[in-house]
């Protein structure tokens, strides 16, 4: 499912048109990604939880050559699904 799916899916189950919908996704969109910028968790009971993990500078490997690279360090998204939904998806 794309993102287009999604709005039409959203439009169909809540009775709206797909502008709303897509007004509707883009502001959680909009406002998850700003609370995680700010660290954040983004909870959402029975379905999961966003939140960021920080990833440490490691060393590697280039496929291609086989030398060693450095990886800096970053930030990253993590989801942890929830019991229901985990349920539900078994």
């Amino acid at each position: 499912m794309n993102k287009s799916d999604l709005i039409g899916k959203m439009a169909g189950d809540a009775g709206i048109t797909k502008a709303q919908a897509q007004a509707a996704l883009n502001s959680f969109i909009t406002s998850s990604t700003q609370a995680l910028k700010k660290g954040d968790k983004v909870i959402l009971v029975g379905f999961g939880t966003f939140s960021v993990s920080k990833r440490s500078a490691r060393k590697g490997r280039n496929p291609q050559t086989g030398k060693e690279i450095n990886i800096a360090a970053k930030k990253v998204v993590r989801f942890k699904a929830g019991a229901d939904l985990s349920t539900k998806v078994k």
